[in-house]
Parts: structure tokens; C-alpha cells; sequence
């Protein structure tokens, strides 16, 4: 699992100019050549992804699910400055796709981007934290029964994260030559979630089109 111990490239407060405006393009940055090939790895993350011999299921579930979020948090952190309430007024996740944030208590609300995702990171922080779910102390068994749903749930966040950041600042994440790290943890994202069934068809829609392109370059099996 060493990939998901990347070091982000570049400084998070250079600003850079973009390599080129997404306005010009027939399609997103992120679709286009050459950034749509680069990745840190060759091949696919099949073999990272499978379930290690004499490992627990939950305990690998538990495990990835700690490092995704990690790693995905590293990435967002590198770019939030550009994501503000005025640039991004809602946790858009590509034409015509808009998240609402709910709790157990509130209605579904629309949110600025950096405050839905404010509430997003401290809601997963508080269920990873939570030892009755994932557990850390040795001889403490993972729930079988809840493990399943707390972990999809957070995968459902993760991909919108994802999501708002291909469709919104992919074009910060080139200025800061990040594509191949984030590529690739996207793709070892989408691999791991297709092996344990973690992600509805209609929840990866929004970028369906390039985990499409990436399951034909080979990347995601």
C-alpha cells in the first residue's frame, strides 16, 4: 500500500497559471490529452487492492478507508485557498450536479463548497474516531453487521470530494503539477470501491466518463 503514502508536488501558495483555461476546451481538463494518461503507476491496482491473505475483510476496509481519506484530504488541502464561498457557492460536482449537506438532526441544505466540505471532513473524522466502528485497540473486533454501511457512506463523501475537485480546480491541480498523484489516487479509489462494492452507478456519474477512459486505458480493472 505504499502508493497512498504520497508526497504532494509543488507549494500550496504559489499561484500558478494554468496550463490552459477550461473555457477553450469542447470537454474538462481532466478528459483531455496529455493529463488524462498521467499517473504515478503503470498497469492497473489489482494487486493492491485484493484482499491480503489471513487479513480481515473490515480490517482491510478499515485500513484503506483511513488512508483514502488521508490522502484525499492532502490533495484538497494543496488547493483550498482557491475554494471559497465565492468561487464555489455550492458543492457543485459538475454541470447539473449539486450535493446537499444533511445530518441526523437537519434538513438537507445547500452549502457552500469549503463549509460542505468542512462538515464532510469532520463528520467522517468523527466516524473513524468512533471505536465501536473502528476500532484500534488490540483483541476489539470490527462490527460485521455496521462496517459495511459506515464505510460506504464515507466512500459516497470521498467521491464528491473528488468530484468537486476534477470539475471545479483540476485546473489548480495542474498548476501545481499534481495530475499523476491525483490520478492515480483516484483511480486506486475507484478500483478499491468496484472490488468491495462501495459506490452505486448513479453516485459515480459525474465522472463516469473518466473512469470510463481510464477502465480502457487498462488503469482500472
Amino acid at each position: 500500500m505504499s502508493f497512498l503514502n504520497f508526497s504532494l508536488g509543488g507549494k500550496r501558495n504559489k499561484a500558478a497559471k494554468s496550463k490552459s483555461s477550461s473555457t477553450s476546451q469542447s470537454k474538462p481538463l481532466f478528459l483531455c490529452n496529455p493529463y488524462v494518461t498521467h499517473m504515478l503507476v503503470k498497469g492497473n491496482f489489482k494487486t493492491i487492492i485484493e484482499l491480503p491473505k489471513y487479513v480481515d475483510v473490515n480490517e482491510w476496509l478499515a485500513f484503506n478507508t483511513f488512508e483514502f481519506f488521508n490522502c484525499l484530504n492532502l490533495v484538497y488541502g494543496s488547493i483550498n485557498d482557491f475554494c471559497t464561498a465565492q468561487s464555489c457557492p455550492t458543492m457543485s460536482g459538475g454541470p447539473g450536479v449539486e450535493y446537499t449537506w444533511s445530518d441526523s438532526v437537519s434538513k438537507k441544505v445547500k452549502l457552500p463548497a469549503p463549509q460542505y466540505i468542512d462538515f464532510m471532513t469532520a463528520s467522517i473524522q468523527n466516524l473513524l474516531d468512533d471505536e465501536s466502528l473502528f476500532p484500534t485497540k488490540a483483541g476489539r473486533d470490527f462490527p460485521a453487521r455496521e462496517m459495511p454501511a459506515a464505510v460506504r457512506k464515507v466512500f459516497s463523501q470521498l467521491f464528491r470530494l473528488f468530484a468537486h475537485i476534477y470539475h471545479h480546480h483540476y485546473d489548480k491541480i495542474l498548476s501545481l503539477h499534481e495530475e499523476p498523484h491525483f490520478n492515480s489516487l483516484f483511480a486506486h479509489f475507484i478500483s478499491f470501491a468496484r472490488e468491495f462494492d462501495l459506490l452505486d452507478k448513479k453516485e459515480t456519474q459525474p465522472l463516469q466518463e473518466l473512469i470510463d477512459t481510464m477502465s480502457k486505458n487498462g488503469v482500472i480493472s
